[in-house]
């Protein structure tokens, strides 16, 4: 809708896994590092925790996305509190385990689907990669410790794939009570939120990738999208969209932090009705 007013080429706060919009802050490049060097050297477990909204999923996608051909099957479970049995089951068929025949769907059928697909990927000379989204909700179902048994399928000494736990900040805490597999953690990555300058880089960053030649934004503006979105993503990004979207219906030059006030004050009011 406001495209044309603000002479863009694309939303520049909307969501989405490409590269040019990802903005390589100083934890999230740490993270990225952290975790392409463990599943590159093969590494059994590792752990990337962040406050919710600070791009934890869009770096896992754009890390996979670096990973050579022969880093294979990927899975990915984004909805994990579910039983043991039935974890396993979904596991097995996001993994490409064959079927079997009159399926029983129990955990010794599933694991023995499990060890099979990943035993003949590894004698390829590949190597599988489980992703676990909200995995600090696993707790009270028990399948964290369900996932650390598959870690001991082994082939020539070394861990036949990588599981890679995302969560909150919480998600720390919840491993460390289970030393079986706070050990098994090769790499525990933080991804915090943006400092003040950090946040105004972002935006920049993203009002360029969306085709800006010129701030739309003054900094009492950026630094209220800082402030009021609380360093986070995904926060500064539904403001910095609603903002375009009044300074476009009043016919604004430019958002100041009075805009980016307004549609704060406005979601907040809405959200206690």
């Amino acid at each position: 809708m406001y495209l044309d007013y603000w002479q863009l080429g694309s939303q520049p706060f909307e969501p989405g896994s490409d590269r040019s919009i990802y903005f390589p802050s100083e934890s999230h490049e740490a993270a990225r590092v952290k975790l392409r060097y463990a599943v590159e050297n093969r590494r059994g477990a590792v752990l990337l925790a962040g406050p919710t909204g600070v791009g934890k999923t869009m770096l896992v996608q754009l890390f996979r996305e670096e990973l050579g051909g022969s880093f294979t099957p990927q899975a990915q479970v984004v909805f994990p509190q579910m039983s043991s049995r039935d974890l396993l089951a979904y596991i097995a068929d996001t993994l490409g385990a064959p079927a079997v025949e009159s399926p029983r769907h129990s955990i010794d059928e599933s694991i023995r689907r499990i060890e099979g697909v990943l035993r003949r990927n590894a004698e390829q000379e590949k190597h599988a990669l489980l992703v676990i989204d909200e995995a600090h909700l696993l707790e009270d179902c028990g399948a964290l410790e369900t996932l650390r048994l598959l870690l001991n399928f082994e082939h020539s000494g070394k861990p036949m794939m990588t599981l890679v736990l995302i969560g909150q900040m919480n998600l720390i805490s919840t491993v460390g009570r289970l030393p079986s597999l706070d050990e098994r953690i090769a790499v525990k990555a933080l991804v915090r939120s943006f400092t003040a300058e950090e946040t105004a880089e972002y935006v920049r960053h993203r009002m360029t990738a969306a085709g800006a030649t010129r701030d739309l934004f003054t900094p009492d503006a950026l630094e209220a999208l800082h402030y009021l979105g609380h360093g986070v993503a995904r926060q500064i990004n539904r403001l910095g969209d609603l903002a375009l979207l009044v300074g476009y219906a009043e016919q604004l030059p430019q958002l100041t932090a009075k805009q980016v006030e307004a549609v704060s004050e406005e979601l907040v009011t809405i959200a206690a009705e």
